[in-house]
């Protein structure tokens, strides 16, 4: 069977939306044409050489990592990701991302995760991914004047939603205002009613970027006294974000946790080493797919006896436990996140029925060589 991949990235956008990534991310389509069929689908945490043999002609990879994450200017084949884009396109091979949009999406990698655990999910860990912090603006303009103030406030970072910039909205109405002794209007004048056909324009911003919106918005626009609203947006809806909080069936101990861990995930050379007392019980627990010290700080304040996640840095970790009761579980990135490649097969399988679709087998994980000390 086969199908076009436009189908496939609309599922996939649809499970995992791009407006769920981080700022920094580059999520979606790498390579391919979404005109033409794919014929199969493989999934892997990331997109190396030895992945994408196993990638057949006219097939999909679908990457949790980015390959072209940083600034990219070159794609030449004497570039070890620039020769991979060229061996795929030459096929009719597509490669497809699917990150931190992951990482927050309900389910995402880290509900993967805590299934694999035998863990029933309760609440998000951290609910602030990428479309959270969001202001809408409302500005009142002279429709003559509309245009630049939208320029202004775009080139200062406004009107970002997922992979488009430069939206916005706008509809035409009547503005009404009297100007009073003292004042110096741009349009009318002192002790008159003046009405003017003004834009109402809509866009969005990041909060973090309000003071720069409203420098360059008051910069553009005509007025002494410019209108406008800022309405701070709500979180994404309940279940999207980063991290879990989920249940164990009964308590146990930290030790028998730690063992539960290593059996449910892929055995690395990094192995699992954890950071509590061995007697602790543990019933409720935090995860994290990838990467997780940054959430030490929920984790604390989280009502868990311990937190699963990677790449958990000595000095993050000694600091939390010399304030936090809450036992540390450090895994291999790779590992933690390789339960969302089944999760992601599952989702394919349930919408395109005979098109294949299966796990690559290669351990990209970078570590290949440990020992006890």
């Amino acid at each position: 069977m086969s199908v076009r991949l436009a189908n496939v990235i609309e599922v996939l956008d649809e499970a995992y939306p791009p407006r769920l990534a981080e700022s920094w991310d580059s999520v979606g389509l790498v390579c391919g044409d979404p005109a033409e069929k794919v014929e199969s689908v493989t999934i892997a945490i990331d997109a190396t050489a030895e992945v994408a043999d196993e990638v057949p002609d006219n097939g999909l990879l679908l990457a949790h990592h980015p390959l072209l994450l940083r600034g990219v200017d070159s794609v030449a084949t004497s570039t070890p990701k620039g020769a991979l884009i060229h061996r795929l396109i030459r096929t009719g091979r597509s490669l497809f991302t699917a990150h931190t949009n992951a990482d927050s999406a309900a389910p995402g990698v880290s509900d993967a995760l805590a299934d694999a655990l035998g863990l029933t999910v309760e609440a998000v860990l951290d609910r602030s991914p990428g479309v959270s912090n969001l202001d809408k603006w409302v500005i009142y303009v002279p429709v003559e004047n509309a245009e630049a103030v939208r320029e202004a406030v775009f080139a200062v970072g406004a009107g970002h939603i997922g992979d488009y910039s430069h939206c916005s909205w706008s509809v035409t109405g009547t503005g009404q205002f009297l100007p009073h002794e003292g004042a110096a209007p741009a349009i009318g004048s002192v002790g008159a009613v003046e009405h003017v056909p003004e834009d109402r324009v809509e866009v969005i911003a990041p909060a973090k970027a309000r003071a720069a919106v409203l420098a360059a918005m008051r910069a553009a626009h005509p007025y002494e006294e410019p209108a406008f609203d800022i309405l701070a947006l709500e979180p994404p809806p309940a279940g999207t974000g980063l991290g879990r909080i989920g249940t164990l069936p009964r308590p146990e101990p930290l030790r028998d946790f730690v063992a539960r861990v290593a059996a449910a995930l892929p055995q690395t050379s990094w192995g699992v080493r954890a950071a509590g007392d061995p007697d602790l019980p543990v019933s409720r627990v935090a995860v994290c797919g990838g990467a997780g010290d940054s959430f030490l700080g929920a984790v604390a304040a989280a009502d868990v006896q311990a937190y699963v996640t990677s790449d958990l840095r000595h000095h993050p970790a000694d600091e939390h436990r010399r304030v936090s009761p809450v036992a540390l579980i450090d895994v291999a990135h790779w590992a933690s996140e390789f339960p969302w490649c089944a999760q992601a097969a599952d989702l394919l399988r349930s919408r395109f029925g005979s098109l294949p679709v299966r796990v690559s087998t290669v351990r990209t994980d970078p570590w290949n060589l440990g020992t006890e000390c």
